[in-house]
């Protein structure tokens, strides 16, 4: 049997605020009597019987979703609760008021309305503290699925995510071994072979929500391998990962797309090509990457004129917002004929798997 100590203090501070609560209402609609008394006996019966109900139900099987026992043995321990807090209650209440004296300057009363009355208000008392008790552990629990339902979507959309990205790559590096293949047949070769080992662990890479840093800037490595094939000279590139930064977890194929974006729509278009970074650097508690490149560059506030100029871009913002619950930032900078540098903060801690 487990039991949250924290919980059980905070619940004993509210049992203990709302006896006194009560015991103030019997003072103001009797303010004749005593304080003492009744700040007595409520006490003493209210934790008397808290503790007998919200102890005792650890002893019982509970329900998931409330944390408190099934059937009716919920509602026969707050019976029981009730009845033997009361009479316990009452004991040492009497015991404290005759041995401190607090019963002197009392009126006269009549032990039978005062039974009625007490028992009344132990009942009422009672059955209202185990329902707001009770209510507040269902609400409880029912934040925590909703919790998880949420973190579920937001994984479920994240692999939807990268099922876009996976067949957008797989199609753009198939055309290209098709344009090589009727120049340069060796290199296709080579090329293919390249494009096998970079598939194999995309797909293994694919079945995590997250992986390490290194993993990331080693499929780069490989793609970019793949582009070199068939740019040559006209492609140069920078690989920038701190040893202190390897494994610091990141979604798969998080870079993959601004990379592509860079080469097909950056650097392809110019004569002599171009150079592309990409690093990777601490920035507070979080990360900084970066992709950079001296490529054709575009204007960020005119339309897009390519079907897909933009679709690893839009991706890779969408799944930023979905892995990080909307706490990471894409930043773009470009301007026609001075490059793009996509800058990507996330925050700390990264994505929960």
């Amino acid at each position: 049997m487990k039991i949250d100590l924290i919980s059980k203090l905070q619940h004993l501070l509210q049992v203990m605020a709302f006896c006194l609560g009560v015991a103030t209402l019997q003072v103001i609609f009797m303010p004749e009597r005593p304080w003492a008394p009744p700040v007595a006996y409520s006490l003493a019966i209210g934790l008397f019987t808290w503790a007998i109900i919200d102890l005792g139900r650890h002893l019982f099987p509970s329900a998931a979703e409330t944390g408190w026992p099934s059937g009716v043995a919920g509602p026969l321990l707050v019976a029981g609760g009730i009845a033997v807090g009361y009479l316990l209650g009452n004991a040492l209440a009497d015991l404290g008021c005759r041995t401190f004296g607090w019963y002197a300057g009392a009126p006269p009363v009549d032990r039978a309305v005062e039974l009625r009355n007490s028992i009344l208000i132990t009942v009422l008392a009672g059955v209202v503290g185990s329902y707001y008790f009770y209510a507040a552990s269902k609400s409880a629990y029912l934040e925590r699925k909703m919790v998880e339902a949420g973190r579920q979507a937001s994984e479920a959309r994240l692999k939807l995510l990268e099922t876009q990205l996976e067949p957008h790559m797989l199609f753009n590096t198939l055309a290209n071994l098709r344009a090589l293949i009727g120049i340069d047949p060796p290199r296709a070769q080579i090329m293919l072979d390249h494009m096998n080992r970079y598939l194999r662990a995309t797909l293994s890479g694919s079945r995590a929500t997250a992986h390490p840093l290194s993993a990331e800037f080693a499929r780069l490595e490989d793609y970019l391998a793949l582009m070199a094939i068939r740019m040559g000279p006209r492609l140069g590139s920078t690989l920038e990962l701190p040893d202190a930064l390897r494994d610091v977890p990141v979604p798969p194929l998080l870079l993959q797309p601004l990379v592509e974006n860079a080469i097909r729509h950056g650097l392809e278009p110019q004569v002599d090509g171009g150079h592309i970074t990409v690093r990777a650097q601490a920035e507070g508690a979080g990360l900084l990457l970066e992709v950079a490149d001296t490529g054709a560059g575009f204007d960020p506030a005119a339309p897009a004129t390519t079907g897909g100029s933009r679709f690893g871009l839009a991706q890779v913002r969408e799944r930023v917002a979905t892995a990080y619950d909307g706490r990471g930032q894409v930043d773009l900078q470009s301007a026609p004929g001075q490059g793009t540098v996509i800058r990507i903060h996330l925050p700390a801690p990264n994505p929960a798997t």
